[in-house]
């Protein structure tokens, strides 16, 4: 089965629209009806994060890091005992497409690092959306790495030994992880998400603590 891992920490606000999509990618005809198992974990919430998980039929887990790497690798510890042979990873504040699942999958590489699109830029001036769209590559061939567009075969995860524990920039460390033990990563535009661009970010260092910063300077 395909799994799937979305870490959480007080989402309630936008979890929902992220389930459904999450939902409808995984009713895609081009999976051919394999199983799609979804995991929310819930890192040291105290919203009604779960309780939104659970009407959605998404799996949880309970962790208390206060660290969205360890928060991803344990997701994912849990997909990989259950059998998943694909783990996809996305964030609470984001909207798969449709296609999301089956475009991984129809890369046939070891590993896929999508690109992502921000839907609204209202808590930012203007100059954040334009030296955004003059600097950022959403096209294939792109070096980016966003954790809430990667997959990664079951094989590829276990022999790179996993998300690092890293509070941000996890994602990086899985793909470094990656590349050093010979992965064939796939750079792609096909697989698409629609991400947030909050100012009320979840981790330092991430990508709308990136945009903050470019306001700031």
């Amino acid at each position: 089965m395909i799994g799937v891992v979305v870490p959480a920490h007080n989402e309630e606000a936008l979890l929902k629209p992220c389930l459904i999509a999450l939902a409808e990618a995984s009713c895609h005809p081009l999976l051919g009806g394999e199983a799609v198992r979804i995991v929310v974990v819930l890192d040291a919430c105290d919203d009604r994060t779960g309780v939104i998980a659970h009407a959605h039929g998404a799996q949880t887990l309970s962790v208390s890091a206060r660290n969205v790497g360890i928060a991803r690798a344990a997701g994912a510890d849990l997909l990989l005992a259950e059998g998943a042979r694909w783990l996809a990873f996305t964030d609470a504040d984001s909207r798969v497409s449709p296609g999301w699942l089956a475009a991984q999958l129809a890369l046939g590489a070891d590993a896929v690092c999508g690109s992502i699109a921000v839907d609204d830029w209202s808590e930012h001036p203007q100059s954040v959306r334009d030296f955004f769209r003059a600097t950022y590559m959403d096209a294939d061939g792109h070096r980016h790495v966003h954790g809430a567009n990667l997959g990664v075969s079951a094989q590829a995860y276990l022999r790179a030994g996993g998300f690092p524990p890293c509070a941000c920039s996890e994602d990086v460390g899985l793909v470094d992880r990656l590349i050093a033990t010979g992965a064939q990563i796939a750079w792609s535009a096909a697989p698409r998400v629609v991400t947030s661009a909050r100012t009320a970010v979840r981790a330092r260092g991430g990508f709308g603590d990136t945009l903050v910063s470019w306001a700031a300077s």
